[in-house]
């Protein structure tokens, strides 16, 4: 069968269940369509990994704090907490709240989640989430026990955290989806099969999954346990779980969805002209992910050579019709000093340029003249329009200005993602988002042996810096360590960032409430339908 034919059969399928008529949403249904991606990986809060799976999650579940539309955060689970005066000891006092089965959620049930995240066997790339808690990252190595890890539920209602040392943001990651509760007598009862299936699949959230068909949709409705029930307006959320995201677009126009997630390049133009886009401020990069435990790229100068062979400026301009920002350097513009009040990537500056005469000359250095002599090359991106278009103006310039010629190659996400935790590929498309509002959320990305560091880059100099950042909560010398990490990474070429993220999206108008955070988790708990 044919593409066309199956995504014709989506749309009308689609018309005839997931969707309420080409009339579109109405007050009265309370119902609003999303699109953020395709299938998802997986929606265990310790295994998920990729912002689409963040979304769905964040429907379904809560963390003991959350992030609200300016970026900053407060409570949710936790209605407050305190802070032992040497900022080792947080103490988190909780809602009383039920799972969507109508179980209580206990301390009891994040003590299990966080222990369980830490645990070696569950191989939770975000385990370094929780690192600042004491005892976590020995657990985590296999050097320590879980009996020595600083979480512990004092009653059902308490739950009490002791750091390793000082860490100012760490009421920022209580929100990132990896510290989410799970019931502990399901996950226990089920093993890794709970997260799989609708019947097991219960959360503390606003919403609660009712039918997941693969790779075409998720629905949630509203959990009536939800202890924030009464502020909850929507009857159901419906996802749409496509790779082509010119599909959801055309749904869009035709009022069979509400939300779509970064519609294709291709239309923003027109998009904007006819007032269908919005813009928000995201923490995010987009940048070519290099492996540096595989030939060429284990070589810094190639490394260096392919990034300064890309012209930012023209990609911004002719693919991405000035949505975005160039960017020069790891972390991406958004995050504020709080010493300086200033951007950390104004003030920090570019790191780099572009520039072809200076890529020819390294990788000559590198022994390969004009290209000569290196092995054939294939650039990964997931399957989408606006990746694809991106990869091919940057293969054009590699031809161009370097005289490489480099395979593109796509894959579905799910596989994608495997094929990059993997290491079997050269260079990919990656990118980005920021899990809480503070620089460290890149910082600590390209540790040695981080749980998503899939390029392998190590450098012990970056390692102690970070280090530094991580264990004071003087935050002059926090952002001077980080400032000085950014500097390391971008003169080993660690990646080859592109561009610095704006969020941009179609949603209807009737459409009122919408959380959209800097780290790209969208908040649909206010949400409400208006004619």
């Amino acid at each position: 069968m044919s593409k066309k034919w199956i995504i014709l059969g989506l749309i009308m399928m689609m018309l005839g269940t997931l969707l309420a008529g080409c009339g579109g949403s109405s007050s009265k249904e309370q119902t609003v369509r999303v699109y953020m991606g395709g299938e998802p990986e997986t929606l265990d809060p310790a295994k998920i990994t990729g912002v689409p799976e963040g979304n769905y999650a964040q429907a379904m579940f809560e963390g003991l704090t959350e992030v609200d539309k300016d970026g900053l955060t407060v409570p949710a689970a936790a209605e407050k907490w305190d802070v032992s005066p040497d900022g080792l000891v947080y103490t988190f006092h909780l809602r009383a709240n039920k799972w969507s089965n109508g179980e209580p959620v206990t301390a009891k049930d994040f003590e299990f989640a966080w222990k369980r995240l830490l645990k070696p066997e569950t191989a939770a790339e975000y385990s370094y989430m929780l690192f600042p808690v004491k005892g976590a990252e020995a657990y985590n190595s296999g050097k320590g026990s879980v009996d020595e890890v600083g979480v512990k539920a004092l009653d059902d209602n308490t739950l009490q955290v002791t750091l390793e040392k000082p860490t100012a943001y760490f009421p920022s990651v209580c929100a990132h989806s990896s510290t989410y509760p799970v019931n502990q007598k399901i996950v226990e009862a089920n093993g890794d099969k709970w997260a799989g299936d609708v019947a097991t699949l219960i959360g503390n959230g606003p919403f609660k999954l009712t039918e997941w068909t693969h790779s075409s949709k998720l629905v949630m409705v509203k959990n009536d346990q939800y202890w924030d029930k009464d502020k909850v307006k929507l009857n159901k959320v419906e996802w749409l779980l496509v790779e082509e995201v010119a599909t959801a677009l055309s749904m869009f126009e035709n009022n069979q969805l509400d939300y779509v997630d970064l519609p294709p390049m291709t239309e923003v133009e027109r998009l904007k002209k006819e007032n269908k886009l919005q813009f928000d401020k995201i923490e995010g990069s987009y940048y070519y992910e290099f492996n540096t435990k595989k030939a060429p790229f284990d070589n810094p100068k190639v490394r260096r050579a392919f990034a300064m062979a890309i012209d930012r400026e023209a990609i911004n301009k002719n693919v991405l019709h000035d949505v975005h920002k160039p960017l020069y350097a790891w972390v991406p513009y958004g995050f504020t000093n709080p010493v300086t009040k200033k951007d950390f990537r104004e003030e920090g500056g570019d790191l780099f340029k572009g520039n072809v005469e200076e890529a020819k000359k390294l990788l000559a250095e590198a022994g390969y003249p004009d290209g000569k002599g290196l092995p054939p090359i294939t650039l990964l991106y997931n399957t989408n329009e606006n990746h694809k278009a991106i990869a091919e103006a940057i293969q054009e310039m590699w031809k161009k200005n370097l005289g490489v010629s480099v395979e593109l190659q796509n894959q579905e996400w799910k596989v994608f993602l495997g094929t990059r935790k993997s290491g079997d590929y050269q260079v990919a498309r990656a990118g980005w988002n920021a899990d809480y509002t503070d620089p460290m959320t890149f910082g600590d990305y390209l540790l040695t042996g981080g749980g998503n560091n899939y390029g392998r880059y190590s450098n012990p100099a970056y390692d102690k810096l970070i280090a530094t950042a991580q264990s004071t909560n003087d935050q002059a010398v926090r952002m001077q360590a980080m400032h000085d990490a950014d500097k390391i990474a971008m003169d080993d070429m660690a990646i080859a960032p592109i561009y610095s993220y704006s969020h941009y999206y179609c949603l209807n108008p009737k459409v009122k409430g919408l959380i959209s955070p800097p780290t790209a988790i969208l908040n649909l708990k206010y949400i409400t339908i208006q004619d």
